[in-house]
């Protein structure tokens, strides 16, 4: 692999959809910024290097953050451009322009303000108190019937936990599971990021029509509820958004959270079945949970990386980055980066720094949704273990130990599992 890489295309190709690993890590040694051959993207694989990208909302645009180098800036961008006014004059023939991942402030600042006031503490600490019914309801179908843990468990578990944090009604959460829980074999969309990630057309058109009808419903009789708050929510300074922009938000929080948010829980699930000596660390201290989680974000990031656009020449880590360059700042990389993390490809659960990692993004991007993803994760590992003895990868569907089968998402943009078939026993209290 380390030999070769310059012949593999990340974008387009397969053979680094199972371990990209090896390839970023080539990348890295060879030098931390480097443009790729293939698409010439320049790939960020340095941890240093990929916060100096994420940090800087003056020199790299977000506009591009969800597709990369497809389908490219409608027009030539070169020494004499005034990127920052093409990217407003033609904002809207980009792709995804209007969810927040590719908003630029003044705008993100904007939308994003409105998203955390939906976000709030408060409603974040309800949420979570919902979560442990929510987990032991999925579990009892699991736990009965078996089959497909991110199917059968981890979508379900994610899609109720979203569902109400937004407030949707009890009586709609079961269509919502039928409308936007996937068949993950079908699943390949190159779109996404850790604001808005693994987001299509079907799911999306779904949520803006059921948001847009719950917004205007809520606008025109409040109500003591979720929905109402989402309704009556207020940008900054004080102005009330547009229906549309409120469905936005809500969208997007409903898709990325959702779509990231398996591919932990898969990842995490992977580990603990994989390794007994791990899950026995876990089964004998719980609290340890919360840095495993950690771990297994830094070393299993859901989302590869995002994509900027260098608004000027300028210099990253020293390289220089000529005006109108795509760049990939690819957290899986910047994670196993060994100038910050010791023995970056092993996984050690009790990792000090463990998180340091930017699976869920750094800077004005940052994932706003990290704190519910990570009591969702916390939650439903801590409830499967108190509910089983034992957890076992089934090597029936996977293969033996020595010589395991996965699939992953045939993306350049998410990192996951297509399904995961588990061999579980039961704890004698939780039949």
């Amino acid at each position: 692999m380390v030999n070769n890489f310059q012949d593999l295309d990340f974008f387009l190709g397969q053979e680094l959809v199972a371990d990209p690993y090896p390839y970023f890590d080539a990348l890295r040694e060879q030098c931390p910024v480097m443009r790729e051959p293939h698409h010439q993207v320049m790939m960020v694989t340095g941890y240093d290097e990929a916060l100096e990208v994420y940090n800087d909302v003056e020199r790299f645009s977000s506009c591009n953050a969800v597709t990369g180098p497809f389908p490219g800036f409608p027009v030539p961008l070169d020494e004499n451009s005034d990127v920052g006014a093409l990217i407003a004059e033609h904002r809207d023939s980009l792709p995804m322009s209007d969810q927040l991942p590719t908003m630029d402030p003044p705008m993100h600042s904007e939308h994003r303000a409105l998203l955390m006031r939906l976000i709030t503490p408060k409603r974040l600490k309800e949420n979570e108190e919902a979560m442990w019914s929510m987990a032991d309801r999925m579990l009892d179908h699991y736990l009965a019937n078996g089959g497909d843990y991110m199917r059968e468990f981890a979508g379900p578990f994610t899609l109720y936990v979203i569902a109400d944090l937004l407030g949707v009604p009890s009586d709609d959460q079961e269509e919502f599971l039928h409308a936007l829980q996937r068949d993950p074999h079908r699943e390949g969309g190159n779109v996404g990021s850790t604001e808005g990630e693994g987001m299509s057309h079907n799911p999306i058109e779904f949520l803006y029509d059921r948001f847009s009808a719950y917004i205007e419903d809520r606008r025109r009789s409040p109500r003591n509820d979720v929905l109402t708050s989402l309704a009556t929510a207020t940008f900054p300074d004080g102005s009330q958004p547009e229906v549309l922009d409120v469905v936005r938000v809500a969208a997007n929080v409903f898709s990325a959270g959702q779509e990231t948010t398996v591919r932990l829980l898969s990842a995490a699930m992977k580990l603990i079945a994989e390794r007994p000596d791990i899950q026995a660390h876990l089964r004998e201290d719980k609290s340890r949970i919360q840095n495993f989680i950690e771990e297994a974000l830094r070393m299993e990031s859901p989302v590869k990386g995002d994509f900027r656009l260098a608004k000027s020449t300028t210099t990253v880590g020293g390289t220089d980055v000529p005006v109108g360059t795509v760049l990939m700042v690819v957290n899986g990389a910047a994670n196993r980066d060994p100038r910050r993390f010791d023995d970056p490809s092993t996984f050690d659960p009790a990792r000090s720094n463990a998180r340091q990692h930017i699976a869920f993004g750094r800077g004005a991007h940052t994932c706003p949704g990290a704190p519910l993803a990570r009591a969702e994760a916390r939650i439903a590992i801590e409830r499967l273990l108190d509910r089983t003895t034992d957890l076992r990868i089934d090597a029936g569907v996977h293969g033996p130990a020595d010589a395991r089968e996965y699939q992953y998402l045939p993306t350049f943009i998410l990192r996951g599992l297509t399904s995961l078939h588990l061999e579980v026993d039961v704890a004698e209290d939780a039949r």
